[in-house]
């Protein structure tokens, strides 16, 4: 991040200008900077939330550009676009470079296989820029309370943004000036009387609004896209530019900046508090930081003893300011990658100290032999190319290592996959025929490479007449439809439900059944029923008025409810309600027992401690009910037809993460489709005795 250098600042001149600082220095904006980012490192260590303090960076950061290129085009400098940009980012991105090669260790050292792919996609993305669209793409949950499964590059997205304004408001500058000199030209003395100022006025206000509008209507709609996607964002850069714009007209009495300064200090100190940031943001709710930092600006040095930059002038606070943008970078990976070391979900006191103390040790270190050498290195100066040069050297230390790391998953990942069939059975192991055997020894499948291709597959979006009328239902999907139609199926619920597609999608193309999927996440199918959100019971409703509409042959569900905790199974809330309209209407209705559910994640555990690991095989009654749910629905419904296939995923009192050397699980509950997969032959034997099909 720059430095905090401004116009002039009212008042006397400061300690931080007499100590060899540039006169355009503001103490109290460096001061502003440090509280941000320690708002910032708290909320994320010890309250798991999000404080706001990342938009007042923001701000910061068009406040400051804002004014050095106002003061270029009044000074009669030319912008000279390419130098700025390649000396911007050879400040930038050598300690960005130096943490992402330290999260790389960190990652390697630290985090299971499975995890390492999207640690390296994102190092291409922080590195280019471009992380927050990866992660809007993904929909990641920032504020999950659970850091130590986060990404230790998350953070990365703000950064990214700030990089795509700094390259985009160089061109505003230039084009506002282009139109300015254009506009001296008019006939209308109106129009030729305007000054650069009021030109960047009108553009950036026109940004603001629009920003804004696009911000509070995106974030209504779907929020964990918005809060990455830099359009909802401009807005808050826009602020910070008016401000720049408007700040030498603004010029409030003694007693008014004191009031202003702390009530700013109060209202951005209190956001995270008050306001349900992480849920709430990027719309008109980030107009709470934004302008308590805008105010504190304005308050500027108060010239009082009483003055809230009497605080944020403060020599250690406006030191900590100067290693902000380091302190930004290590505090995320320090405390992702200090918890999923601990195996701990959050810090406690002393371990959240420690973390914050190791993150203001590496910031302090970063700035000190990283960022401040090179930002005063004479030589890359001379010349742009020089400055290409030393981007480009610091792009290839980072980009070698990765590029080398992930051509080794890959190969990796090939080779598990090529291995011969028969050293990997799956649930063929847990066959009767197999019972005793030793399974050869051979490397476990999938690789955790390529455990986040692990959903089961569907063809595509339905078509013709299976396409839904209520929109509610736009992401129907469907198998490739069979030349001749032999018995139809739709399918519904939620992701363990889509799993099974993994064996049944094979089992109807070869009978010739057409399968159509309605489902949606953390939405088991049943009758309407208060244990289920609005979202979801309005779903099941949309998918029962579906079946109804197209009448298939049969309907596919998953009837029992697993947990991670005790009781760990039980009834699905409305099952037996929600299924009776389809049997009552002559349709068949498959009904499959729910798999188990955990507490952590199985493949990690295993990379992490081995197959064989007690805490890799737990005990089935600490995943399944005794009983099954199942038996209290035999003979309730005609023409529903139960299956479970508990006994191909659990055996011998345990309920393993491998079976087979293949992973049971992708994550801490959902089965991986070549696990499924293993599973086709028993699923097809269990399938067609429950229901009598041919």
């Amino acid at each position: 991040m720059p430095t905090a250098r401004t116009a002039p600042a009212p008042g006397p001149r400061n300690e931080a200008t007499l100590a060899g600082r540039k006169p355009t220095f503001r103490p109290e904006v460096q001061g502003l900077r440090a509280l941000a980012v320690l708002m910032v490192v708290t909320y994320h260590v010890w309250l798991g939330r999000v404080s706001g303090g990342v938009d007042i960076f923001l701000l910061i950061s068009a406040f400051l550009l804002t004014l050095s290129f106002v003061r270029k085009v009044e000074n009669g400098q030319s912008f000279n676009l390419l130098p700025h940009w390649l000396h911007l980012f050879k400040r930038l991105l050598p300690a960005a470079v130096v943490v992402l090669l330290g999260v790389l260790a960190g990652t390697w050292l630290i985090l299971p296989q499975s995890r390492w792919p999207e640690v390296l996609d994102q190092a291409w993305a922080s590195l280019l820029y471009r992380q927050n669209w990866l992660l809007a793409d993904t929909a990641v949950d920032y504020y999950a309370q659970d850091h130590s499964g986060a990404s230790p590059l998350q953070h990365f997205w703000s950064l990214s943004i700030q990089g795509q304004v700094f390259i985009l408001w160089p061109l505003i500058f230039a084009g506002a000036a282009l139109a300015w000199r254009l506009l001296r030209r008019s006939r209308w003395i109106a129009v030729r009387n305007l000054g650069y100022r009021s030109v960047l006025l009108f553009a950036f206000a026109g940004i603001f609004v629009a920003s804004l509008i696009f911000s509070i209507d995106q974030t209504a709609g779907n929020q964990a896209y918005a809060y990455f996607d830099t359009r909802t964002r401009l807005w808050e850069f826009a602020l910070g530019s008016l401000l720049a714009l408007a700040l030498p007209y603004l010029k409030p009495g003694k007693a008014l900046r004191i009031v202003l300064g702390w009530s700013g200090l109060a209202a951005m100190l209190s956001c995270g508090l008050v306001l349900t940031v992480d849920r709430s943001f990027p719309g008109y709710v980030a107009l709470w930081p934004t302008l308590a930092a805008a105010a504190i600006i304005v308050a500027g040095q108060s010239g009082s003893r009483l003055g809230v930059d009497r605080l944020l002038g403060w020599k250690p606070l406006v030191a900590l300011g100067d290693n902000s943008y380091a302190l930004y970078l290590w505090h995320w990976p320090v405390l992702v990658l200090a918890l999923a070391g601990a195996g701990i979900p959050s810090p406690g006191l002393g371990q959240g100290l420690c973390i914050v103390g190791a993150s203001i040790l590496l910031a302090v270190l970063t700035t000190r032999f990283v960022e401040k050498p090179l930002r005063e290195w004479h030589w890359p100066k001379l010349r742009t190319r020089r400055a290409a040069v030393v981007v480009a050297a610091c792009c290839a230390v980072l980009a070698g290592p990765v590029a080398v790391w992930q051509t080794s998953i890959t190969a990796d990942e090939a080779a598990a996959a090529a291995q011969p069939r028969e050293l990997t059975p799956g649930a063929a192991a847990l066959a009767p025929e197999n019972a005793g055997k030793a399974t050869p020894a051979a490397r476990i499948i999938p690789a955790p490479a390529a455990m986040k291709k692990e959903w089961a597959d569907i063809d595509g979006l339905c078509t013709d007449e299976n396409v839904p009328s209520d929109p509610m239902l736009a992401g129907c999907l469907q198998n490739t439809k069979p030349e001749q139609v032999t018995k139809r199926i739709v399918v519904l619920g939620d992701s363990h439900a889509q799993q099974y597609m993994a064996a049944l999608g094979p089992i109807a193309k070869e009978h010739g059944w057409e399968v159509v999927t309605l489902l949606k996440g953390n939405c088991r199918f049943g009758a309407e029923s208060p244990e289920r959100d609005e979202d979801c019971n309005a779903f099941n409703r949309a998918s029962a008025g579906y079946v109804m509409e197209h009448r298939p042959d049969a309907v596919f569900t998953v009837a029992s409810l697993t947990h991670a905790e005790a009781p760990f199974e039980t009834d699905v809330p409305g099952y037996l309600d929600g299924i009776r309209q389809f049997t009552d209407a002559g349709m068949d209705v498959v009904g499959v027992r729910d798999n188990p559910r955990f507490s952590i994640n199985m493949p990690e555990c295993v990379q992490k401690h081995g197959a064989d690991a007690p805490e890799c095989n737990v005990p089935v009654n600490e995943s399944l009910a005794e009983s099954s749910p199942l038996d209290s629905y035999r003979g309730k419904v005609d023409g529903l037809h139960l299956m479970d296939m508990s006994d191909f995923i659990c055996a011998g009192g345990i309920c393993p993460a491998v079976v087979g050397n293949v992973y049971v699980y992708k994550d801490d509950n959902h089965l991986t489709k070549t696990y499924v997969q293993s599973m086709v032959p028993m699923f097809e034997q269990r399938l067609l005795a429950a229901t009598g099909w041919t």
